[in-house]
């Protein structure tokens, strides 16, 4: 074996999954969003943005959503960078973490066959004097707009519909996900370009 490749496998023998995959590209947003796990998030994607800038990201959702405001640092952070963020569907992306699965780059936004997708409105508890319940019940309804608005230009459904789908759960299937504008594919296999991806 030459030395270049020698010291190449022994490095790759040496890290963890975690940074095989990060050294991939891949980032994987897994459990509740809250400030913990977005920032673990937007850290990897900016480190990688660092690295290669203008290169896809792969982003893999499996959580039932969270805190707003995190969900939408995310967002943010995802629309900010050069590099085009593909996400991937591989169990459930509910409430905030179907946000962020919908504001993917378009066409690269996908879904395995048995994964699922929830919209609803977002929850908050209003507690406190007469004016905090107002300033609080006011905030709640800002947020569910943004969020609203958000799923609209991403899927091409209306305000009005995607207004009306969210003031309840309302769960899709991978092909309704995909029939509804949330992912552009439902995947069975790697998508086509990164069935030989190497770890090495």
């Amino acid at each position: 074996m030459p030395a270049a490749s020698s010291v190449s496998y022994q490095r790759t023998r040496e890290m963890t999954i975690d940074e095989l995959l990060l050294e991939n590209r891949i980032v994987f947003l897994v459990g509740e969003i809250n400030q913990s796990s977005a920032a673990r998030v937007m850290m990897q994607m900016l480190y990688l943005e660092n690295q290669k800038r203008g290169q896809d990201i792969s982003l893999y959702i499996n959580s039932p959503g969270g805190a707003v405001d995190d969900t939408l640092a995310l967002y943010d952070t995802m629309r900010f960078l050069a590099s085009p963020i593909a996400t991937y569907c591989i169990g459930r992306a509910y409430s905030g973490a179907a946000v962020l699965l919908a504001a993917g780059e378009k066409g690269k936004r996908f879904i395995l066959p048995h994964a699922k997708v929830m919209i609803h409105q977002p929850y908050g508890g209003v507690t406190g004097q007469a004016a905090d319940i107002k300033i609080q019940a006011e905030q709640i309804i800002k947020m569910k707009r943004g969020l609203n608005e958000i799923i609209a230009k991403a899927t091409g459904q209306t305000f009005e519909k995607v207004t009306e789908d969210a003031e309840r759960d309302k769960y899709f299937s991978a092909i309704e996900a995909k029939e509804y504008g949330l992912v552009d594919e439902v995947l069975e296999h790697p998508p086509e370009g990164t069935e030989n991806k190497s770890f090495s």
